[in-house]
């Protein structure tokens, strides 16, 4: 873990600032708050603009084309050696590697891609600073996508990965499946489009919308028909989350109020929260939040092969886990933020350990707690670089139960021909609960 210190902006760029601790040292941070600078290894190397280029001879309509994909695995952690490791390892990590034969760690060269747009990162500057948290309301952000580049507080951290850039908007298809020992498992099939405040005509809405998104299921059959929608604002205490519901069957629209924190993700086998779609999402009202600080880890990262259109889906999903020769790991700085249920209130996870990208704010992994402090889930989310559009994307979230060694595997879309759309922009009255029936017959 790295030395905790008060740290003082002295000289800052249009990219970096440089930071003078009460050491005396100094340390030259990127936009988003990360080390530029490599560790002391060498292993992770210095931050030098991330990946802004495709690799030659790339087809969108292929997936995004690996463009390491001519390195090896350096080594491999796996039940035999990991004790060797246990340092850059998560304790949900360590009890995968020690309880599931099957799940492995095959690590990589670190590679630093991420990267956001010139303008998004021009706002972050300029709003750095000016952002605080009070009684778990965030003020004084105006649009930055990461208000909190140095963060004093955990809830401060994951306020960064809930207004995290993703590109402003984007439409897409995929795959969820929850599967069990015997590699039993069957195809949960999704749509959503989501939308991003500043994307949403009239541009001045004027409720502190965060986004909208509309979301339906595709298969299987039981579930297709249902379709949701939901209001997220930024605010998500005085503005508390709207959420409707059509089901094809009632034939009517009718308010979702727990659609939201612990209620189970419907097609998910109980496996996935409402408030872990995207490894989180939601308020923050329930937990309270405490920065552990940065910790060099082994995490999924430049997880491209996962990506690639000739793939199917059986190809991915292996037995207890899904398939390690798809899978990367690369060495990593993070954020450790941990967040414990208050005694007032009410979830299935007493405890949740999240492991925050320092580059791009990204969940990577998160350990979940029952309320009796027993690791009971393990969540191991890839991340790429979508280098078209300069959005860090989640391209895999894998949720692994330890007490009857089933998982969930989302964000697959290897089966699906048309790629993901970002930059979507839409108007207000498209994400009205009058519009929903309409799109549940479509």
């Amino acid at each position: 873990m790295l030395s905790k210190f008060k740290l003082q902006v002295k000289i800052c760029s249009a990219v970096f600032c440089l930071v003078i601790a009460t050491n005396g040292s100094a340390q030259e941070l990127t936009y988003s708050g990360a080390i530029k600078a490599g560790n002391d290894s060498g292993i992770i190397p210095e931050w030098s603009g991330g990946l802004t280029s495709a690799p030659g001879g790339w087809d969108k309509k292929q997936g995004y084309k690996n463009p390491f994909n001519a390195e090896k695995p350096q080594f491999v952690i796996n039940r035999s050696n990991y004790s060797e490791y246990v340092e850059k390892l998560s304790p949900g990590q360590i009890a995968l590697l020690k309880g599931n034969s099957q799940f492995s760690m095959p690590v990589y060269k670190t590679h630093r891609t991420t990267v956001l747009p010139s303008d998004v990162i021009k706002t972050v500057k300029t709003e750095t600073g000016k952002a605080k948290i009070v009684n778990h309301k965030i003020v004084g952000r105006i649009k930055s996508h990461i208000p909190f580049p140095s963060p004093t507080s955990g809830e401060e951290a994951i306020y960064n990965y809930l207004l995290r850039y993703v590109g402003e908007g984007f439409e897409r298809e995929y795959a969820w499946f929850p599967v069990r020992p015997g590699k039993k498992y069957y195809k949960v099939g999704f749509k959503d489009r989501v939308v991003y405040a500043d994307s949403m005509k009239p541009s001045q809405i004027g409720n502190g919308l965060n986004y909208a998104f509309y979301a339906n299921f595709t298969a299987p059959s039981t579930l297709v028909g249902t379709v949701y929608l939901v209001h997220e604002f930024v605010d998500t205490v005085e503005n508390p989350r709207a959420a409707w519901i059509y089901n094809a069957g009632a034939r009517r629209v009718r308010r979702a109020p727990d659609l939201a924190y612990d209620n189970i993700a419907d097609g998910t086998e109980g496996m996935r929260t409402t408030d872990q779609y995207f490894a989180y999402n939601g308020a923050t009202d329930r937990y309270d939040w405490k920065l552990i600080g940065r910790k060099e880890m082994f995490v999924p990262y430049n997880t491209y092969d996962l990506t690639n259109k000739n793939l199917k889906y059986e190809d991915i999903l292996g037995e207890g886990t899904v398939n390690a020769k798809f899978m990367r790991y690369e060495m990593h700085r993070v954020w450790v933020v941990e967040a414990t249920l208050k005694s007032t209130s009410k979830h299935i996870y007493g405890k949740r350990v999240f492991y925050m990208d320092e580059d791009s704010w990204s969940i990577l992994g998160e350990d979940c707690y029952d309320t009796r402090g027993n690791l009971w889930r393990v969540g191991i989310h890839g991340l790429i670089q979508i280098y078209d559009k300069a959005v860090p994307w989640p391209n895999l979230l894998v949720w692994h139960d330890l007490n009857n060694g089933n998982y969930l595997a989302a964000h697959l879309d290897n089966e699906v021909k048309k790629p993901i759309r970002f930059g979507i922009k839409d108007r207000w009255t498209n994400f009205q609960p009058d519009a929903l029936r309409r799109r549940g017959t479509r």
